[in-house]
């Protein structure tokens, strides 16, 4: 016996930018909060209509340039202060000053390492499959189409009313994608 395929949510079609900027303004006004836009070019002010907050990237950046900084400036004290002492010329075992060079080149490695692995984790990649990928209309989101994605894991979500709410969005195109 077969299982009927469990629905992943909503898929809108629209025709331009304006038409999907309204669209998710009017998703964002009734509350919903797993959707997302797709579009094949960047819109400007469509995080706004969307109502999306400062990405958290920033802080994963800093977490990994702070311990780089750390971990260069112990790693410096460490061979040279304790674990490999050398006295020459009266000078100190550590100085931050002539530290300073590896202890920046690892800020920056470890602050790239912290971007790259925030924006993974955030994003909860990698994702080797996405049931979008299967709906043969979302493949034109890469060429001239703009879509809206409401999943129906979204508390609010309820078939009959979001379909409408696209509707009366101005979709041209409205499917249910399944998993």
């Amino acid at each position: 016996m077969a299982e009927t395929p469990k629905p992943y949510g909503i898929v809108a079609e629209f025709d331009n930018p304006a038409d999907t900027m309204h669209a998710a303004e009017r998703v964002r006004d009734k509350g919903f909060r797993k959707w997302d836009v797709f579009t094949p070019y960047p819109v400007h002010g469509m995080d706004q209509a969307m109502g999306m907050k400062n990405s958290k990237v920033g802080w994963f950046t800093f977490i990994g340039g702070v311990t780089g900084y750390i971990t260069g400036m112990l790693m410096i004290w460490f061979m040279n202060a304790f674990d490999y002492a050398i006295p020459v010329g009266g000078k100190p075992m550590f100085s931050p000053i002539y530290a300073f060079p590896p202890s920046y080149e690892l800020t920056i490695l470890f602050g790239a390492f912290g971007s790259l692995g925030g924006m993974l984790f955030l994003n909860r990649l990698p994702r080797l499959h996405h049931p979008l990928l299967k709906n043969r209309r979302f493949t034109q989101v890469t060429h001239d189409k703009f879509f809206v994605v409401i999943e129906a894991s979204d508390p609010n979500y309820s078939e009959t009313e979001t379909r409408n709410l696209l509707e009366s969005a101005g979709s041209k195109h409205i499917e249910v994608v399944e998993e």
